[in-house]
């Protein structure tokens, strides 16, 4: 467990409360990244990666959890919804991925604790039932056992389950979910300004988010480029700003059609 703030921790926000967490076994040392990016100005009760990788870590604040394989975003929906509970023990966990962290400690606001779940919200939905994204979320722990109620519907991605299949049972039983406004000031998703809220979510965001370089460096590392097929397009415009702009969209032109040959045959 971390200590509290000393004077090497004077500028850090002390999170007792908060266990940050990440479930992987892909893309391990972005992943390290985001969860390291997120610790810079936050002190929080731990942290915990969950993989089967084989990891030797000098980190003194980062756990390694070993867990089965996680061979498909459907055994990571199994995993987030019925297991990671038994590991959890503070009032809440903030969840991140590869692609998503904390952006700025400062944007932290001490109300969010006070919801059950929150994420980027979802632009496609129109119902009012559009929080939301899971890839970069706060959720309590009594949420997460209440996933593994019996009258909890398991069902893949783990986030919409939650968010869209469930909630009204989750809020029938008392789960309080972030109304959207303050979803986009915790996280930007598809939704969101990357230059107020808290973190973000979305390989599409990370040249901005982070930057051209930065991103550069984190892409290189990746060893399952399938990861970055989102918004392909819109990602290799942003590369292709600035020194090396053009060599870099090449490379990723080329793993891109490598990648999806492979995946055909």
């Amino acid at each position: 467990m971390a200590t509290p703030p000393g004077k090497e921790a004077l500028n850090r926000i002390f999170l007792p409360q908060v266990t940050l967490c990440a479930a992987t076994s892909v893309n391990i040392k972005a992943t390290l990244r985001a969860l390291q990016a997120s610790m810079e100005k936050i002190v929080f009760s731990s942290c915990k990666l969950f993989t089967d990788v084989d990891i030797t870590l000098d980190h003194p604040d980062i756990s390694i959890l070993p867990i089965r394989k996680i061979g498909s975003s459907e055994e990571y929906s199994k995993f987030m919804l019925s297991d990671m509970a038994n590991y959890v023990e503070t009032s809440h966990c903030l969840v991140v991925q590869w692609d998503g962290h904390v952006l700025n400690a400062e944007r932290w606001r001490s109300d969010f604790l006070s919801y059950d779940y929150i994420g980027a919200t979802w632009p496609q939905f129109k119902d009012g039932y559009d929080v939301g994204n899971g890839g970069f979320s706060l959720r309590s722990r009594r949420l997460m056992e209440a996933c593994r109620d019996a009258e909890f519907q398991l069902s893949h991605p783990e986030d919409v389950a939650i968010g869209r299949e469930n909630r009204k049972w989750l809020e029938r039983i008392g789960m309080h979910f972030a109304p959207s406004a303050i979803a986009d000031l915790f996280a930007t998703e598809r939704t969101g300004d990357l230059k107020t809220s808290f973190g973000y979510h979305g390989v599409w965001n990370m040249p901005k988010a982070i930057g051209i370089e930065s991103f550069w460096q984190v892409y290189q590392e990746l060893d399952d480029l399938g990861t970055v097929r989102h918004d392909f397009t819109r990602i290799l415009k942003d590369v292709g700003d600035g020194p090396a702009g053009y060599s870099r969209m090449m490379r990723m032109i080329l793993d891109y059609t490598k990648h999806h040959l492979g995946a055909r045959k």
